[in-house]
């Protein structure tokens, strides 16, 4: 990786976001383009292209505690919410860093996309 992602410069602090939680793995932000009522995003500090990429099945799962905590600090988490990790251009990934998205605040559809 030449050049550092959005994700690695947000979690440096290097590019403001409106931050939740940043530990020493993980930071957790709104997203700038909400597609829900809540759009968080939740990133592991060390550059990790994909879910494809991902080997470290204890901080996938720290991502995904997360997730649900978030879910219950945002008040989502009775009435529902949906996790997703998009991966590869044809999954709908846009940014190279893996990250999962929570998304909640409204009804959502199946098949999603």
């Amino acid at each position: 990786m030449a050049e550092p992602c959005i994700f690695c410069k947000i979690a440096r602090g290097e590019v403001p976001a409106q931050m939740i939680v940043n530990n020493k793995e993980i930071v957790a932000f709104r997203d700038l383009n909400p597609q829900a009522p809540v759009h968080i995003l939740i990133v592991p500090k060390k550059h990790v292209a994909s879910l494809d990429d991902a080997n470290d099945s204890d901080l996938l799962g720290r991502m995904m505690v997360l997730a649900a905590a978030l879910a219950r600090q945002e008040k989502i988490a009775r009435s529902g919410y949906r996790t997703v990790v998009n991966t590869g251009r044809d999954g709908g990934q846009s940014v190279d860093h893996l990250h999962i998205h929570l998304l909640g605040g409204r009804p959502f559809t199946w098949p999603p996309g």
